[in-house]
């Protein structure tokens, strides 16, 4: 099988690179090689070049056809309709990595399934994902699969409702510096690490049951965000120093960061996986969150270079917290 990714760096599409080579499929990147070269894999054919970039996005032509094409890194519905008309001729498959942001917000029922209405109000990241599937599943020039992850992370990520998702977590806790945790920090969440998803998402290729579908794909593992930086805590040896802000104060000091609260995370949600296991062998998300996070400190301080905060994260965090405290 000759699959192509458009991306293939990232933090899910490295996964979902390591997991189809694992399965002796051909891989190609179209990328800029250069962003991340430490995240090239052996036996992937690099094609580099600049997905904005019509005439750099030619150069793919030659390399057709492909039975998958999945792009990771399609936001607008502007680069949708572009790679409906480009892409279609060249392959049988075209996969579009959507969002679980798209769901309904606020959500009828904190139990989601792939029927449930696509509407959030708050998010414009979200807002353009839901334009991008309904240009897809309008048009017939081009069999599709529509993914959409909830918060997947891996080695380079510590999942955060806010602020970094970098070091900086690891780093408060240790120093004893409070995490903001919004609302009451009750709500209900699921993490998914890259790989349990790279293993159900390799599972679509050349799939006839997959065709003209959208999946959502992640654990069915459940926590509040409390018990979330609870874990991380018992991993780094410190109990975190939670400090509860409400998810409308955070949006109204620091709008980007309230913008994922409200279009996503400050409400409970709880993922229903029949559909993607339906069409998969055997698949199960197996990785726990806390050998997931574990993993991913150990990764961050296997390096000093990586062990390091973002302190404009910093700085940005210290001040909400003042701002919060000295209202």
């Amino acid at each position: 099988m000759k699959v192509l990714f458009i991306g293939g760096s990232g933090n899910i599409s490295s996964a979902c690179t390591n997991e189809a080579v694992e399965n002796g499929i051909e891989v190609f990147h179209f990328n800029r090689c250069n962003k991340h070269p430490e995240r090239l894999v052996p036996g992937v054919t690099s094609l580099e070049g600049d997905y904005s970039d019509n005439n750099s996005l030619n150069s793919i032509v030659r390399y057709a056809p492909f039975d998958v094409i999945a792009n990771f890194i399609c936001f607008t519905p502007e680069q949708m309709a572009r790679d409906i008309d480009f892409f279609g001729p060249l392959t049988r498959q075209y996969i579009f990595i959507s969002s679980a942001t798209v769901y309904k917000k606020p959500p009828d029922h904190y139990i989601v399934t792939e029927d449930c209405p696509l509407e959030n109000p708050y998010w414009p990241y979200a807002q353009k994902k839901i334009a991008c599937e309904k240009l897809l599943s309008s048009q017939k020039k081009v069999p599709f699969t529509i993914v959409r992850p909830s918060y997947t992370y891996g080695n380079t990520w510590i999942p955060m409702a806010l602020t970094a998702r970098q070091y900086n977590p690891v780093y408060r806790i240790r120093e004893g510096l409070p995490i903001i945790s919004h609302g009451d920090g009750e709500s209900l969440w699921i993490t998914t690490h890259n790989s349990d998803f790279a293993r159900a998402f390799v599972q679509l290729f050349d799939n006839d049951r997959a065709l003209n579908e959208h999946f959502h794909i992640t654990s069915d593992e459940v926590h509040t965000w409390d018990q979330i930086y609870g874990i991380l805590g018992s991993i780094v040896g410190r109990e975190p120093e939670l400090i509860h802000i409400p998810s409308d104060f955070i949006h109204q000091h620091e709008p980007e960061w309230g913008e994922g609260l409200l279009g996503d995370k400050a409400r409970s949600v709880v993922f229903d996986n029949t559909k993607i296991k339906s069409v998969t062998t055997n698949w199960q998300a197996v990785k726990s969150l806390k050998q997931g996070l574990t993993e991913s400190v150990e990764w961050f301080e296997s390096d000093p270079e990586r062990a390091v905060p973002d302190q404009s994260i910093e700085e940005r965090t210290n001040k909400l917290i003042y701002k919060y405290l000295n209202r």
